[in-house]
C-alpha cells in the first residue's frame, strides 16, 4: 500500500505553527498527524524568516514550460547534428578531387 503524500500551502504551515505554539506541540502534532521533528522545523523557520520561511524553498516549475523547454532541446540538438553534417560534407568536397573526364 502506498502512503498519499499531503502538501501544506504556506498559510496551512502558518496557522498550524501558530497553533502549535499557542496549543502546545503534542496537542497540535495528534490534531495534524505531524511529526514534532517536522512541525520544530516549521517553527524554526518561522521564528528565523518569518512568515516567508515556511514557503516552499524550490521554485515549481509549470508542467507546460517544462514540455516547451524539452521540445526546445530537441529541436537544439536536431539543428546542431545538421549544422554538424553540412560541415563535414562542405569538408569531404574539398577533400575530394574532381576527375576532368577525358573523351
Amino acid at each position: 500500500m502506498s502512503k498519499l503524500r499531503r502538501s501544506f500551502t504556506p498559510d496551512d504551515r502558518y496557522s498550524i505553527v501558530q497553533e502549535a505554539i499557542r496549543d502546545g506541540h503534542a496537542e497540535t502534532c495528534r490534531k495534524y498527524n505531524l511529526s514534532p521533528s517536522l512541525l520544530r522545523k516549521w517553527k524554526l523557520k518561522y521564528l528565523s524568516k518569518g512568515k516567508e520561511g515556511l514557503k516552499d524553498s524550490y521554485a515549481r516549475v509549470d508542467p507546460q514550460l517544462r514540455v516547451l523547454e524539452e521540445e526546445n532541446e530537441r529541436l537544439k540538438r536536431i539543428v546542431a547534428k545538421q549544422a554538424l553534417e553540412l560541415e563535414i560534407k562542405s569538408e569531404l568536397l574539398k577533400k575530394t578531387p574532381i576527375h576532368s573526364r577525358r573523351s
